[in-house]
């Protein structure tokens, strides 16, 4: 769950914090888990993503910054330039998008949300939700290019 939290802050002491309040909010609804909706560990996994998402909110509003509609062609991102990164690398360059957008990217791309799905938990629309991680594609491409670049 650290990895988790890790991915969706700054800095390690904001993962130590929603790693934390993850937790206390797990063992204080302990009593409300249904073995029958979903393992154990998807129901800790997801108060943990909730947390993180209540603790960015916290720290900034999400502002609509554009929208896209379906059939729009995204930006691809090299996938032979990604396996050459190490998850340390990743990291950095995920933790240098903006907020919202680090926070689409990792819902959509690494957790496996729907745009339908990011736009509930945000508050925001599916069209706002794909214009961000069409943004962090963008900015991704551009700072993978930076690092080959400048070894």
């Amino acid at each position: 769950m650290m990895a988790l939290c890790v991915r969706y802050t700054r800095n390690s002491e904001d993962a130590i914090e929603v790693l934390n309040d993850g937790f206390l909010k797990v063992f204080r609804n302990i009593g409300n888990y249904q073995s029958e909706r979903a393992s154990f560990y998807t129901w800790i996994r997801t108060i943990i993503i909730h947390t993180a998402i209540d603790f960015l909110r916290k720290q900034q509003a999400y502002p609509e910054t554009g929208e896209l509609s379906d059939g729009i062609d995204e930006p691809s991102i090299d996938n032979e330039a990604l396996n050459k990164l190490s998850g340390e690398e990743m990291l950095k360059i995920i933790r240098q998008l903006p907020a919202a957008t680090g926070l689409v990217f990792n819902l959509y791309a690494v957790d496996g949300f729907t745009h339908r799905e990011i736009g509930t938990l945000l508050g925001i629309s599916e069209g706002t939700s794909r214009w961000h991680l069409s943004e962090a594609r963008k900015q991704l491409k551009t700072f993978i290019y930076l690092m080959k670049s400048n070894p």
